[in-house]
């Protein structure tokens, strides 16, 4: 079957190689993850002076750091001199400078090389162009964005716009007041699939009825298989007799104060390509990070935000993350059964989309103008 065979109820989807190709991972990592904003590190996890985390964007090693003034930096994470991994901790606190373990090359918090083996025999070298490379970064919704590219695109279009085109407006997302809010609980998910399978999965709730009883019962509308991501500025409402975003419907914490009646006791879900999820319910927001690290494995970090009093004061969260993580191991397997079958003759072709999952046909869509 091929495209043009289908009904028009159907959609053709990428076809198995999309998910399997070490070749096109590799122009994904060039074209998308080291083209777009990259939500790389959660900008409170960086408190001081000194304090950096190393990531991967596409085929790069990252190292973001706060300065000696404050302000985060992001390098990639390659000594200057012969080319050696800088810091090979995937997180820590230097004093004063980072130093490669090769030849001591030696760079302040601010990039400039500031130290070498016979480095004043060589007045000829400026400090600042030998320095580390410098790459964009804003800092939005409390996390630092990253993007490698020289020319980056519109943060305003790309990342806000994202978020603005999924609510229906620009400031709906400022009630929830996400860059003030702390760290409850953050969970890492090791997925053994490609990281379309995981956007794919989220995007849609075709499955919702048969591997999410426990969101279903939260969110009934869910069961019926349209996703909130479906409408624009569309919230799934809670069941009329759930309390809470919580895995037994039992009541919440602390309602988040800018929260309106509008968005109180809804759910919205917001893709951010190519691999940010923000989750937003009344009393907390749930944030998936994506590192695709091979055409089959993705890293996801999830993160559990609150307010900091609620933090602070030692209440339990339990059942408030457990809903959301519970989703996350049935979407992940999900993904993963998905990806055993990618590279099989059945679906050498792809496979199919049904009505309620052609937005997922625009994402394929932006894959492939990226790709072209």
């Amino acid at each position: 079957m091929t495209a043009i065979d289908l009904p028009p109820s159907l959609l053709a989807t990428l076809p198995g190689s999309a998910y399997t190709d070490p070749v096109i991972f590799a122009q994904e990592q060039a074209k998308i993850f080291e083209a777009d904003w990259f939500c790389a590190v959660r900008s409170a996890d960086l408190a001081g002076p000194g304090a950096f985390e190393t990531v991967q964007i596409g085929k790069e090693s990252v190292l973001v750091s706060r300065g000696r003034d404050g302000q985060l930096n992001a390098f990639l994470n390659v000594c200057r001199h012969r080319g050696a991994r800088l810091c090979t901790s995937e997180s820590g606190t230097v004093k004063r400078a980072f130093q490669c373990p090769y030849h001591a090359w030696t760079y302040g918090l601010d990039g400039k090389l500031v130290a070498a083996p016979n480095l004043t025999g060589m007045p000829d070298v400026d400090r600042t162009e030998f320095g580390l490379t410098r790459l964009h970064l804003r800092e939005w919704l409390g996390y630092t964005w990253v993007c490698l590219a020289d020319e980056p695109p519109s943060f305003d279009e790309t990342v806000v716009g994202a978020v603005t085109e999924r609510l229906g407006g620009p400031t709906e997302i400022d009630a929830y007041g996400i860059d003030g809010l702390a760290l409850g609980k953050r969970v890492e998910y090791d997925v053994k699939a490609n990281w379309k399978q995981i956007i794919e999965n989220f995007m849609e709730c075709y499955h919702c009825a048969t591997i999410h009883p426990e969101l279903t019962e939260v969110l009934p509308e869910f069961a019926d298989g349209y996703a909130a991501q479906y409408y624009v500025g569309h919230g799934a409402e809670f069941g009329g007799e759930i309390k809470g975003f919580t895995v037994d419907g039992s009541e919440g914490v602390d309602r988040l104060p800018g929260v309106t009646e509008a968005q109180d006791r809804k759910y919205y879900a917001i893709t951010i390509k190519p691999g940010v999820f923000v989750n937003l319910v009344p009393d907390h927001v749930i944030v998936h990070r994506m590192f695709p690290l091979a055409p089959d494995r993705t890293l996801v970090r999830c993160d559990w935000l609150y307010l900091p009093e609620v933090v602070e004061s030692g209440r339990d969260l339990t059942r408030s993350v457990e809903l959301f993580h519970r989703v996350n191991l049935q979407d992940f397997e999900a993904c993963e059964r998905c990806q055993l079958a990618m590279d099989s003759r059945s679906y050498a072709r792809g496979g199919v989309l049904v009505p309620s999952e052609h937005h997922i046909g625009a994402f394929h869509d932006w894959v492939r103008a990226r790709l072209a």
